[in-house]
């Protein structure tokens, strides 16, 4: 990062409200220019706009600072709210709560908690040691990369507040249900044996998350964390994203991916299990196939098993969960994504 000179450095320590005001206000200022920025530097190019090639270039030049800023951002503002959630506030909070209730306060906790799929380990163990049941642990692991901050934000970005509150709903949905039909198979028995013969610790109040100044620098900090770590999934999402949206045909897609095709949206959940990537990474790839005619039901089930049920963290996961575990995890969500592209699909 951009060294600062001594006063700026200090600033949002010495006037923190001041500086988030002018912060926000510059945010919204270069937010207003991507669109006509974008045109003008097409518009310099030795091609067409009307071209494929043209609206490619236009696409991913506007997207690209567009949900870099979009990510930068609310990631700057979650990490000021994260500073409140650390792990062990999280254990803290589920706890010695029942199964029902506990499954709907675990997924809800998943949307503001900064965990994603490489966390999975230490964080159920630790949900492990405080007594958390295993069906609530299962809760926050399928909301917490799926139903986070980054993907509301640039989900309300891109489609607006009505897809981002349904997939919102959807997320939390199947991170509640899945979670409680876990907990109510008594699953305990496939941990992993040095993962069940953990002593249990108890988990005592935790310390204030420190004044404004120091939130904002947790703010700074999770910019440098997740944008430092996603931005190269950003940039191969968007170039995919382009490609899609410059020379993809419409009626291909629609029939690959329409609502006619009863085998699309299985298709489209075991085509994005394998994909290692992250929600900034995905949701460009939905923007252009949901333009190029793809059916919102099947492209939020592919959305949902790219983020919720990634290779990476089925691997991640073998480390504290026996295979017949793994498998019911995986089938259980699976399903609910299934349901939820399916149902979208016939009522939309």
């Amino acid at each position: 990062m951009i060294a600062l000179s001594a006063p700026l450095q200090y600033w949002p320590q010495r006037h923190p409200r001041s500086f988030l005001a002018l912060a926000a206000m510059l945010w919204l200022a270069l937010y207003q220019t991507l669109a006509p920025l974008s045109e003008a530097l097409v518009a310099r190019l030795p091609v067409a706009r009307s071209s494929h090639l043209g609206g490619a270039l236009q696409f991913f030049l506007y997207d690209t600072p567009k949900v870099l800023l979009l990510l930068t951002g609310v990631v700057f503002v979650m990490g000021m709210v994260n500073s409140w959630f650390t792990p062990e506030r999280t254990r803290a909070l589920l706890a010695g709560r029942r199964e029902g209730a506990a499954n709907v306060l675990a997924a809800s906790l998943g949307i503001v908690t900064p965990f994603c799929s490489c966390s999975a380990v230490p964080l159920f163990i630790g949900f492990v040691q405080a007594g958390v049941p295993l069906g609530v642990t299962f809760s926050f692991l399928i909301s917490a990369p799926m139903v986070n901050e980054v993907a509301l934000t640039l989900l309300f970005g891109l489609f607006g507040w009505r897809i981002a509150l349904l997939y919102l709903g959807l997320g939390l949905s199947v991170a509640i249900v899945s979670g409680w039909i876990i907990g109510r198979l008594r699953m305990e028995a496939y941990l992993e044996d040095w993962v069940a013969k953990m002593p249990r610790v108890a988990v005592g109040p935790v310390g204030d998350a420190g004044a404004l100044g120091e939130r904002i620098e947790s703010g700074f900090a999770a910019v440098r964390e997740i944008v430092g770590r996603v931005w190269p999934y950003i940039l191969v999402g968007i170039g995919i994203g382009a490609g899609i949206h410059g020379y993809v045909p419409q009626d291909f897609m629609a029939s690959f991916m329409g609502k006619d095709a009863w085998w699309s949206v299985p298709l489209a959940v075991l085509i994005g299990v394998p994909i290692y990537t992250n929600a900034a990474g995905v949701i460009p790839v939905v923007q252009a196939l949901l333009a190029k005619g793809a059916a919102l039901g099947t492209v939020l089930a592919f959305m949902m098993s790219v983020i919720a049920l990634s290779l990476p963290e089925v691997v991640i996961l073998r480390k504290v969960l026996k295979p017949r575990l793994i498998a019911v995890f995986v089938g259980v969500v699976a399903s609910g994504i299934l349901l939820v592209g399916y149902v979208f699909n016939l009522v939309l």
